[in-house]
């Protein structure tokens, strides 16, 4: 009987993967843009004498466009690059251009790659991000075809691009805040348009209501046409083709595109017609900026996160709402409860909305799901995405899908001038953004763990601490604690270097800032604390008011009531002495820490006395007629 692995069985070999085939010609790649909207970007090698590498460095680009879903600014990016890299090997190779591979040895194409890189910032302002970019993507294709054993690429080349790039990184200048004024402007501006298109929406569909068919009644009516475009009964196209001439319009129907100082080109009247007929019955593109800057006012965060809402993240409750917010670039998923009290930092701002909230959370999002209704129930496939809109295009197409920010003719900018806004600096919606994370660092007292709670640390210190307004926080901050430490560095003892003449003077309170009483006695030596004179012994800074000074003598160097007399040097050179033994007994740090300000001073003041004036005092502690009188505490030294 066999035992067990005696008979053994070879498994059969593993069939050899055939290389894929070659492409040819026009490479195409589909990418889903911002909106949501899929996007075609090509790149023909033959555009190029060095078809060859172009075709090289395009199948790379397609291959890992197709295998990591990049996004379409992604993908243009990597044709730009792929452009202009084959642009300039064109001009440098020249007739050896058509030769140049990844795999061929002549023409070199790492020295080309080299002198491309080197010669890349030429061409771009001072500190861009550009040129690093292109050079990244260019390393990137060609590193990705060297991994595969069946696309070589040259030793050198490999070399080349394992190392670092060449090209400086360069930086963006940070977009600043709005200011408060500029801010304020925006959110009543926001609401102003809101309340408008919440009206023409409610008057169109009203009028919609009250219409027939235009096939039976009349294609010259506008309520027959907003009844046959809301229940979907006519086409845009339908109307073109059905409208007479703009000449024959009735007076009504030429209203709806007139406006005063410009005229009505017979060419562009019927699509501007149908495009002012769908917006009374949809939001437009540019009609959904309002809420954007309304919903980052309000809650604060990144204007890619409230745009991307659904009905699925909003769950509305008692007391306000709760959103489920997505930062794609972060891949953080949030959930933020807001409630229908006032934002705090809307506390102290001039408030004149008196038909709408100002900026609570759960109000704002009922109305814009509101005025999208209608366009969300139509368009299945925006999968709940609260920010749709309509528009048309130019073959007469009505569509309906996600928002664009920045359509053509419908960016930030476009609405800024449509609502009468301006802004100082860039209009730029990120600005708003920087402006609610202001307010919540200014809210928390400057704590960077708290105002950065919705991103990393890293992220506000490099993104939104270089703030207008943080940076004079921030210079106010340093200025007050300068103040502070000067101002204690300053109050130190007052000294007397030559004689107390000028504490007879008639009016002492108003030269030396004593009362004629403190005076006489620092004169006649009423107020010694054993190594200075003291103006107030029952209110020192070290104490409590009302109570005899705990920390004298040791510390009347560094007190403001510390008067300072000619009489007092042998006590000031027996403390020197004492100070100088200290230092021999404690280590640097710790008798810089205990003495080193009472040291300073102390020094200041000897030096300002004449040899003489020391030897005479020297004497007089030699005879024995000065003493120092310290407590036991001066002995000991406690580590602290």
């Amino acid at each position: 009987m066999p035992r067990r692995g005696d008979h053994q069985r070879e498994f059969p070999p593993v069939p050899e993967q055939p290389a894929p085939a070659a492409r040819i010609g026009i490479r195409m790649v589909r990418a889903t843009n911002r909106s949501g909207t899929l996007r075609e970007v090509t790149f023909d090698p033959n555009e190029f004498r060095c078809a060859r590498l172009a075709g090289e460095l395009a199948d790379e680009w397609a291959d890992y466009a197709e295998t990591s879903k990049i996004s379409h600014d992604s993908v243009a990016h990597g044709q730009r690059s792929i452009r202009h890299f084959c642009t300039k090997v064109d001009l440098l190779l020249g007739e050896d251009a058509h030769r140049a591979s990844l795999n061929g040895q002549h023409p070199d194409v790492a020295a080309v790659l080299d002198e491309w890189e080197r010669s890349l910032p030429t061409g771009y302002p001072a500190g861009s991000t550009t040129p690093a970019g292109f050079a990244r993507s260019v390393r990137a294709l060609i590193a990705r075809r060297a991994q595969h054993e069946q696309r070589p690429v040259t030793p050198n080349l490999r070399r080349l691009v394992d190392g670092a790039i060449g090209v400086p990184a360069g930086s963006s200048q940070e977009l600043d805040e709005f200011s408060r004024t500029d801010k304020r402007a925006l959110v009543r501006a926001a609401w102003a348009w809101a309340h408008q298109l919440d009206t023409r929406l409610a008057d169109g569909w009203a009028s919609a209501a009250r219409g027939r068919h235009p096939a039976e009644h009349g294609w010259t009516d506008v309520t027959n046409l907003l009844w046959g475009l809301a229940r979907q009964q006519i086409t845009p196209r339908q109307i073109r083709e059905n409208l007479p001439v703009v000449a024959r319009w009735p007076a009504e129907l030429r209203a709806c595109i007139e406006q005063s100082g410009r005229p009505v080109y017979p060419g562009l009247a019927k699509m501007l017609l149908v495009r002012w007929l769908v917006s009374q019955l949809y939001p437009a593109h540019l009609d959904l900026h309002p809420y954007r800057v309304l919903l980052v006012a309000a809650t604060g965060h990144a204007p890619e996160e409230v745009t991307a809402l659904t009905d699925t993240d909003v769950e509305f409750l008692p007391s306000g709402v709760r959103l489920t917010l997505i930062k794609r670039r972060a891949r953080q998923v949030r959930h933020r409860t807001f409630g229908t009290e006032a934002s705090p930092d809307t506390v102290g701002e001039p408030v004149d909305f008196t038909d709408r909230p100002h900026r609570e959370v759960s109000a704002i999002i009922r109305r814009l799901m509101h005025v999208t209704e209608q366009a969300r129930q139509r368009a299945p496939g925006t999968a709940g995405r609260l920010f749709v809109a309509a528009s048309v295009t130019q073959a007469y197409e009505l569509r309906i899908a996600w928002w664009a920010a920045n359509k053509e003719r419908s960016g930030f900018l476009d609405w800024l001038a449509g609502a009468g806004v301006t802004v100082e600096g860039a209009p730029d919606i990120r600005r708003l953004r920087k402006s609610t994370k202001v307010e919540k660092a200014i809210a928390f007292g400057g704590r960077i763990a708290d105002a950065a709670n919705d991103h990393h640390e890293e992220v506000f210190r490099g993104h939104y601490a270089q703030g207008t307004t943080l940076r004079v926080m921030s210079g106010q901050v340093i200025s007050t604690a300068q103040d502070h430490w000067f101002f204690t560095a300053l109050q130190g003892p007052t000294v007397l270097t030559s004689s107390t003449d000028v504490l007879d003077a008639p009016d002492p309170a108003a030269t030396l800032g004593l009362t004629r009483q403190q005076a006489e006695d620092i004169r006649r030596g009423a107020l010694d604390m054993g190594l200075t004179q003291c103006s107030d012994p029952h209110n020192s800074p070290y104490g409590r008011s009302g109570e005899l000074c705990p920390v004298a003598p040791l510390r009347c160097l560094e007190c403001r009531n510390a008067w300072i007399l000619p009489s007092d040097l042998p006590q000031l050179l027996l403390f020197a002495e004492h100070l100088d033994r200290l230092r021999l007994r404690l280590s640097p740090q710790h008798f810089a820490e205990l003495w080193g300000q009472s040291h300073a001073n102390l020094q200041a003041v000897l030096a300002e006395r004449t040899d003489e004036e020391k030897a005479l005092a020297g004497k007089h502690i030699e005879a024995g007629e000065a003493d120092l009188h310290l407590p036991l505490a001066a002995d000991v030294e406690f580590d602290r």
